[in-house]
C-alpha cells in the first residue's frame, strides 16, 4: 500500500488516528453533556440538544477544537472535566510499533494535529507519545484548522515538505481532502477512529483499519 521508499516525512493526526477516539467522543457527546445539564438543572436529554446544536454551528472550525472557546461559552471548566475522565485516553494498536519503525527508517514523523494545546499537552503526557515523534504542529499556532487550505500553506512555511513524498493519516475525510486539494500525494484514512465505533468506508483514499497493515519490513539480519 505504501512504498516507503518514495516517502521522507510522515505527518499523523491524533485523535482517531494514534489514539482512540472513544475518549473524545465520550467526552462530548456524554460528559460534557451531563455536566452541563447540572450546571443547568436542565434534563440531559435538553442539555444534549443544545449543545450538538452548537457543536455544529463550529463545525470545522478553530473554536470546535478549542478548549478556551468551549469553557467561556459554557461556562465550565473543559480543561479539569476533561481530567475527570481522562482514563479513557488510550493509544490505537501497533501505533507505538509503527513510530519506532519510522524512526528506524529514518523517516522524519510529526504529529500534525488541530488539538488545542491544552488537550495535546494532557493527552501527550497520559500516554507519552511524544517521544517517539520528531515534532509537533498545532493548527492553533497557525491560526487555521487542518480543513483550511492555509494551514497546508503555513505548515509548509514551518516544515518543509515535498508534496509527493509526503505521507499524511487522518481519521476526518474532510481534512484528507483539504490536504487532497492542497497537492499532498500520499493519503490514507484510518477506518475504525472509535474502537467503540463502527468501521468506517471510503472510495475516496486509501484505507487501514491500523497501523499494521502498512507496517514496513525491517532487515533485521545481521550483518558481519
Amino acid at each position: 500500500m505504501i512504498d516507503w521508499q518514495q516517502i521522507d516525512k510522515v505527518f499523523l493526526d491524533m485523535d482517531g488516528t494514534l489514539l482512540d477516539l472513544h475518549f473524545d467522543n465520550h467526552f462530548w457527546l456524554e460528559h460534557v453533556p451531563q455536566r452541563y445539564a447540572e450546571a443547568r438543572g436542565i434534563s440531559l436529554e435538553q442539555a444534549k440538544q443544545e449543545l450538538f446544536a452548537r457543536y455544529k454551528d463550529v463545525e470545522g472550525t478553530l473554536e470546535w477544537y478549542c478548549v478556551d472557546h468551549w469553557s467561556r461559552e459554557l461556562e465550565l471548566d473543559i480543561v479539569l472535566l476533561k481530567q475527570e475522565v481522562d482514563h479513557l485516553i488510550s493509544v490505537h494498536p501497533h501505533v507505538v510499533d509503527f513510530l519506532d519503525a519510522m524512526r528506524r527508517l529514518g523517516k522524519k514523523t510529526l504529529l500534525v494535529t488541530n488539538a488545542h494545546q491544552k488537550s495535546l499537552a494532557l493527552k501527550m503526557e497520559r500516554t507519552r507519545l511524544v517521544g517517539y515523534l520528531d515534532g509537533v504542529v498545532c493548527s492553533h499556532d497557525l491560526g487555521y484548522p487542518k480543513e483550511s487550505e492555509e494551514f497546508w500553506k503555513r505548515l509548509q512555511q514551518v516544515e518543509p515538505f515535498d508534496n509527493s513524498r509526503t505521507l499524511f493519516v487522518d481519521d476526518s475525510p474532510a481534512v484528507l481532502h483539504s490536504a487532497q486539494r492542497y497537492g499532498i500525494e500520499w493519503l490514507l484514512m484510518v477506518l475504525r477512529p472509535d474502537t467503540n465505533g463502527p468501521v468506517r468506508t471510503t472510495e475516496d483514499f486509501l484505507a487501514i483499519h491500523d497501523f499494521s497493515e502498512i507496517m514496513p519490513r525491517l532487515d533485521t539480519s545481521p550483518t558481519f
